[in-house]
């Protein structure tokens, strides 16, 4: 009985072990086929890594290392001039940064075309501080101190004009006047490169002011002349009010004419008389 018992119970294990045999052929057949079937209909795609953006990047924002990414991109449909080495985008023992030339959107391939170099500015706007404004001012060749300024020189600027008399004073005063000293010089013509090494003869130059000082500038440009006086660069001192006109230039002193009028008015005394129905007034010495 015993025998008969352990033979069928070893049949039953041969059987067990022969079906467990087949099932895993047939699932392995079956992973086989379908990665087969998978891999016949996905095309072989070459990926190469390029940086792309994290962030929508607007124009003149500064570039970090935050603002950019390594993905995989297709080679075939790979742009001209991307980065595909932290060395090229970010070079070592460089501590400029570079800077946004043109508006991207987040996940957008970064090209040479959209950055400037490491240490380049994108345009007076990245040198421009919170609460300033670029204002563009007029010059020739004296008022322009002759083609010494650069970009990222200081200025003082004076005001040359004609001022009419007030009160006793007759006619009009040539007056020249400091109006703004020590302002941000950040353009020359269309140069805004501090690297420039020869001096040039401007038409216009370009200055950081306040919107209070843009306004003061533009109602001197109107109704006078401008002239720019270049600081020195140690030059910390502060310019005090300046203001120089014809006479005290050519040392005449200033006369104060004072016009006085006195109205002297005699006294008159009157007495009332009555003749009929009029009442007539007649005049009589005063006595005190």
């Amino acid at each position: 009985m015993r025998v008969i018992f352990a033979l069928v119970l070893l049949v039953g294990l041969g059987l067990a072990g022969v079906a467990v045999y087949m099932a895993q052929n047939y699932i392995q057949g079956y992973q086989n086929a379908l990665a087969q079937e998978r891999a016949s209909r996905a095309p072989e795609i070459e990926t190469v890594e390029v940086f792309i953006t994290t962030r929508a990047l607007a124009y003149g924002e500064e570039l970090s290392k935050e603002d950019v990414v390594l993905v995989k991109y297709p080679a075939e449909a790979l742009p001209e001039g991307v980065f595909q080495k932290t060395e090229d985008l970010f070079p070592e023992h460089e501590d400029r940064p570079r800077h946004v030339l043109r508006a991207m959107e987040a996940k957008e391939a970064l090209m040479v075309v959209k950055v400037t170099k490491p240490g380049e500015e994108a345009g007076l706007t990245t040198r421009l501080k919170r609460g300033m404004r670029a204002y563009a001012i007029k010059v020739d060749v004296a008022s322009g101190v002759s083609g010494f300024l650069r970009p990222g020189d200081r200025v003082d600027i004076y005001w040359t004009g004609r001022v009419k008399g007030q009160g006793a004073e007759l006619g009009n005063d040539d007056v020249t006047k400091l109006i703004e000293a020590g302002v941000d010089l950040i353009a020359i013509d269309q140069t805004a490169n501090q690297d420039v090494e020869e001096g040039q003869v401007a038409r216009t130059v370009t200055v950081a002011a306040t919107p209070q000082q843009v306004a003061a500038l533009a109602q001197a440009q109107s109704t006078g002349t401008l002239s720019l006086s270049l600081v020195g660069a140690t030059d910390d001192t502060v310019a005090s009010a300046i203001e120089v006109d014809q006479r005290s230039l050519l040392g005449i002193e200033r006369e104060d004419v004072a016009v006085e009028i006195e109205e002297e008015q005699e006294e008159v005394c009157t007495i009332r008389t009555r003749k009929g129905a009029d009442v007539v007034l007649i005049p009589i010495p005063c006595t005190n």
